[in-house]
C-alpha cells in the first residue's frame, strides 16, 4: 500500500488552524506566538578536519480552544578523508531535516486533549532515506505540579518511509532503493519537563512508532541554563533506534549536542 500521506497531513492540520484562528483577531494572534530558535556548530582542524551544524526553530500558537505547535530542525556534517592516492577529499557524513506540524484540541476534561499530528523526515545517512507520518488520538496531564509535568500521547496511524540505497528484499534479494512502502503504526509520546531552578530546567521527550516493518524508537534527554535574558545554553543526549535495518547500518545512532537557544 502507497500512500501519499504527507500533504494530506498537513492540508488537515492547516485547515483545523484556520477555523479556529476565524475567532481571533490579529493582534490576539500575535500576542499569542511563542518562538524558539536553536544553533550550534563544531569545527574541528589538524589530524581531523569536521566542520557540524545543527539549527531548529519552533514555534506555538496557542489560541482558545487549539495549541498547535510547528517544528523544523536539521543537522549536517562534513569531514576530511583520504582516498587510495592519499588525496584529501571532503565527505558528508550526516545530513538530516524534519519538518513537524501538531494541533491539539482542549477537551472539557481537565488536562486532556486530542491531537492531529504529520511529520516529514529526511536523511541521507539513516537506516530509512525518508519517512512521513499522520496520526491523530489523545492526550492526558498525568503530572502537574508548580514546577514539574508529564504529558502522554497515544493514537493510531499511518507511516510512508522510502528505502536506503542498500536496502535489499529478503525474500527475492532484489534491491528496494528508492521504494517506497506504507504501514498502519501505533504513536506514543511522552513529554516531561522539571524546572529545577529559576535559571535551569530539564526536560525529557519519548517518541515510540510501533509497526510491522520498524519500530522506531527517539529519546531526547536535554537540560537548558539561561545565560542572559532570553539566550540560553542547552546540552542535549538524542538516541534513535530503528529495529529492523540494513546489514551494513547500525539500530542505534545517537547525538551528543551543545547549542544556545533563543526564545522571542
Amino acid at each position: 500500500m502507497k500512500m501519499k500521506i504527507l500533504p494530506i497531513s498537513i492540508l488537515a492540520i492547516l485547515s483545523l488552524q484556520s477555523l479556529a484562528a476565524e475567532n481571533t483577531t490579529l493582534v490576539e494572534q500575535e500576542k499569542q506566538w511563542e518562538l524558539t530558535s536553536e544553533v550550534g556548530a563544531i569545527v574541528t582542524s589538524g589530524n581531523t578536519e569536521t566542520t557540524t551544524l545543527k539549527g531548529a526553530l519552533k514555534a506555538k500558537h496557542n489560541l482558545e480552544s487549539w495549541r498547535n505547535e510547528y517544528k523544523l530542525d536539521g543537522i549536517f556534517s562534513e569531514g576530511e578523508s583520504e582516498n587510495e592516492d592519499g588525496v584529501k577529499e571532503k565527505e558528508t557524513t550526516s545530513r538530516k531535516y524534519e519538518i513537524s506540524l501538531q494541533g491539539n484540541y482542549e477537551l472539557n476534561e481537565e488536562n486532556s486533549h486530542l491531537f492531529i499530528y504529520g511529520s516529514y523526515t529526511k536523511d541521507h545517512f539513516g537506516a530509512y532515506r525518508s519517512e512521513a507520518v499522520f496520526s491523530v488520538g489523545y492526550g492526558l496531564r498525568l503530572l502537574n505540579t508548580q514546577n514539574m509535568y508529564l504529558d502522554v500521547q497515544l493514537g493510531p496511524g499511518i507511516k510512508q518511509f522510502e528505502y536506503a540505497e542498500s536496502a535489499i528484499d529478503e525474500k527475492t534479494g532484489l534491491s528496494l532503493a528508492g521504494e517506497t512502502d506504507s504501514e498502519a503504526i501505533g504513536l506514543a509520546k511522552l513529554d516531561y519537563q522539571w524546572q529545577v531552578s529559576e535559571n535551569a530546567r530539564f526536560t525529557q521527550l519519548v517518541g515510540i512508532e510501533y509497526g510491522s516493518t520498524n519500530t522506531k524508537t527517539i529519546s531526547e534527554s536535554a537540560l537548558l541554563t539561561k545565560i542572559h535574558g532570553s539566550l540560553q545554553m542547552k546540552v542535549a543526549y538524542n538516541i534513535t533506534h530503528n529495529s529492523d535495518v540494513d546489514e551494513d547500518k547500525e539500530k542505534t545512532d545517537t547525538e551528543t549536542s551543545l547549542t544556545l537557544v533563543y526564545n522571542f
